[in-house]
């Protein structure tokens, strides 16, 4: 069994669009509002997922970050990694850049993101992942034209779940 997770952005909150969107269609996903600094945030998140395996997380922007370091310090609890115009440029990430990572991770970004530079992104999450899938795609930071389209039921094995 697998437990889903979705992390939301530092501006955002586990009532946004894609957290609305994972709540409707994927009940039993874990979607928590995540606030404070990043150590605050890091620390809820580490509580949530305590004892938890087999995880998918799914992070966008500063959840990626989030997400991302998580599965840096809990790889083996971590089944799968999805992120979505990750913040894995900021400074906070710096002590994974010598990991290699055999987690699978599918990674989509905007090529016209102004928020997150996708190029920086790409070479860091390349050197670190070894099973990584980029898809730099035609959108924004949000992403807003291509989240629907994403083949969430694959990404996400909705066949076998549970929760935390």
């Amino acid at each position: 069994m697998i437990t889903r997770v979705f992390i939301h952005g530092l501006e955002s909150t586990s009532q946004g669009t894609k957290g609305l969107f994972f709540r409707q269609k994927y009940p039993d996903m874990i979607i928590e509002d995540y606030t404070g600094p990043l150590e605050e945030r890091m620390d809820q998140l580490n509580a949530r997922l305590s004892g938890g395996t087999n995880l998918i997380l799914v992070g966008s922007s500063y959840g990626g970050l989030m997400a991302a370091l998580y599965t840096c310090r809990n790889t083996e609890h971590v089944r799968k990694l999805i992120l979505l115009a990750p913040a894995l440029h900021l400074k906070a990430f710096v002590n994974c850049h010598d990991l290699h990572l055999d987690v699978p991770v599918h990674l989509y970004h905007g090529s016209r993101d102004n928020v997150v530079p996708a190029d920086e992104v790409r070479l860091i999450a390349s050197k670190i992942f070894t099973h990584l899938d980029y898809q730099l795609v035609n959108d924004d930071h949000s992403l807003h034209r291509t989240f629907p389209w994403i083949p969430w039921d694959k990404l996400l094995e909705a066949s076998q779940c549970h929760s935390v």
